[in-house]
């Protein structure tokens, strides 16, 4: 019964397709050299012992264009090594791959649709602060701030919000529920993933209710993300219900690189003034109801106040591109905001994929927190599958004394990523970089604290797709209620997180290879 759901399942189906698809391609290849060799026999017998060899060279021939296409091309560097790898071992074939699945750009009418849209949000959107006033608030911090407010819209900084951290799951759910059960006027979800079960099951009970009461509800969700998760028509099961539900980038059988662009986001708006985000998705994994992987640890930050209208608006940028249309956000934005005795800097911010967003902002992020930092940068994150660039930033401020510390799970949820992840930690560990490994479980949060005075938690996962490909969002925090409880929980983490050594780092010669080897194809899972 087992093997029946799993060949029938969405994911064995779109697998099935995807080599479908490239099996067909590499035939019709073959058919018509197959056909113009007939053709050559029949009509030019002196020249077809030479026509395998001019196919031969003129393959060869395209495939060096491409190669150095590929490596004059601007892209991440680590990204041209597996492919001019796939094109020289397979010659037209590696060609066609390249073709189909090297690009990370969402289509041109895609695009255009999103800037019109981005175009309306950012009427909505202005700073508080001047840039000395945020310099004068934030000190040396002000320039990770402004470095990210200058190149996007969506991180504008606030000050009054108030923010609150749960450290695990069953914490927030208690909350969330309790909020979205006092919404007034409209509840907006945005999810990765979604799964029915105890947890889902309790939050669509109480947007049932809120609907009867004339709210309205929005709900998105990733559609590869939900697979397995949900059928394939779910979102027509809750438009039943009164429920405005789009899927994000729904699912075709056609080979194309959009489907790698996919939402990552963890979002939750209610009435525009309390604001939800984090790793967490919604399924019972999160809250521990189920224990596939262990102890799950992960996270969530509620917003009250200002910092909100960010959400909002990244919420309303996707949803409206979803369903192709520009609306009026002005009526979902409260007049008037409750100002929070909070002394802190709350900077939401959004990423995508290029050239939607100009640049990789959670990455800069990262790195610029790293630069800046004196005393400590602590992390976690599910995987740990990182370029040269970040690596560099890590090693350079551990080499200046600043204690830097990376979480990673013990037990792990995808056997790949999980191998990639520990084959970084040699390099790490020599560079002077501490990394613990979460021995209950599998870590989900994406948390980054450094100096005990800044912070960000979100969506982004320290790994190529996260960085390149998918929809994420996060949130800067400099001073708030929330650093302070995200301290707590560091020192809780690594009070039951194992230190990691050069004799763990080492293991088999032969894993250590197959690792390697791994590591050539890292930007392409």
């Amino acid at each position: 019964m087992r093997l029946f759901k799993r060949i029938f399942s969405r994911f064995f189906i779109v697998a099935l397709t995807i080599i479908v698809f490239v099996l067909l391609i590499w035939t019709a290849i073959i058919a018509a050299l197959v056909l113009l060799d007939g053709v050559v026999a029949e009509y030019l017998p002196a020249v077809e012992p030479y026509f395998i060899l001019v196919v031969s060279i003129l393959w060869y021939l395209i495939a060096a264009i491409f190669v150095i296409r590929v490596a004059n091309r601007d892209m991440v560097p680590e990204t041209k090594i597996p492919w001019i790898i796939t094109i020289v071992v397979f010659s037209i074939f590696g060609v066609v791959l390249y073709l189909m699945f090297s690009s990370v750009r969402p289509s041109k009418k895609k695009r255009e649709l999103y800037r019109g849209v981005d175009a309306a949000m950012r009427k909505h959107e202005w700073s508080q602060f001047t840039k000395e006033e945020l310099h004068d608030k934030m000190g040396r911090w002000g320039m990770v701030s402004e470095a990210l407010s200058t190149v996007t819209s969506e991180a504008i900084a606030y000050s009054g919000t108030k923010t609150e951290y749960f450290p695990v799951g069953e914490q927030f759910f208690e909350r969330y529920l309790e909020d979205i059960g006092k919404a007034e006027k409209y509840i907006f979800m945005e999810y990765f993933i979604i799964e029915r079960g105890q947890m889902w099951n309790a939050i669509l009970s109480v947007l049932e209710r809120k609907i009867r009461e004339g709210v309205e509800v929005r709900v998105m969700y990733d559609d590869i993300g939900c697979m397995g998760k949900i059928h394939l028509n779910y979102h027509r099961t809750l438009k039943k219900k009164g429920i405005n539900c789009k899927k994000f980038n729904p699912f075709v059988p056609i080979l194309t690189s959009v489907h790698n662009n996919r939402d990552h986001r963890k979002i939750t708006v209610i009435d525009g003034k309390v604001g939800y985000t984090g790793g967490l998705n919604l399924a019972d994994e999160y809250i521990n109801v189920t224990h596939p992987f262990g102890h799950w640890k992960d996270n969530a930050l509620r917003l009250e106040g200002e910092a909100v209208k960010s959400l909002l608006l990244m919420f309303l940028r996707q949803f409206d591109v979803q369903v192709k249309t520009v609306e009026d956000a002005a009526r979902y934005i409260p007049e008037n905001y409750e100002k929070f005795e909070e002394s802190g800097i709350v900077q939401p911010y959004g990423d995508g994929p290029f050239p939607i967003y100009p640049r990789h902002f959670s990455e800069d992020v990262y790195i610029n927190i790293l630069n800046s930092a004196r005393k400590n940068v602590y992390i976690t994150t599910p995987y740990l599958i990182i370029d040269y660039s970040l690596k560099q930033a890590l090693i350079l401020a551990a080499r200046r004394g600043v204690d830097v510390r990376i979480i990673t799970p013990h037990i792990p949820d995808k056997k790949i990523p999980f191998a990639l992840t520990r084959s970084n930690y040699m390099a790490l560990i020599e560079g002077g970089v501490k990394i613990y490994e979460y021995t209950p479980g599998f870590v989900h949060a994406k948390l980054m604290l450094a100096d005990d005075t800044v912070a960000t938690v979100g969506t982004v996962n320290l790994d190529y797709r996260s960085f390149l490909f998918h929809y994420e969002n996060g949130v800067l925090m400099h001073g708030t209620k929330a650093v302070e409880e995200i301290r707590r929980d560091f020192d809780e983490m690594f009070a039951c997180s194992a230190l990691q050594t050069r004799e763990d780092a080492k293991r088999s010669v032969v894993w250590r290879w197959i690792c390697e080897l791994a590591k050539l194809f890292a930007p392409l899972f």
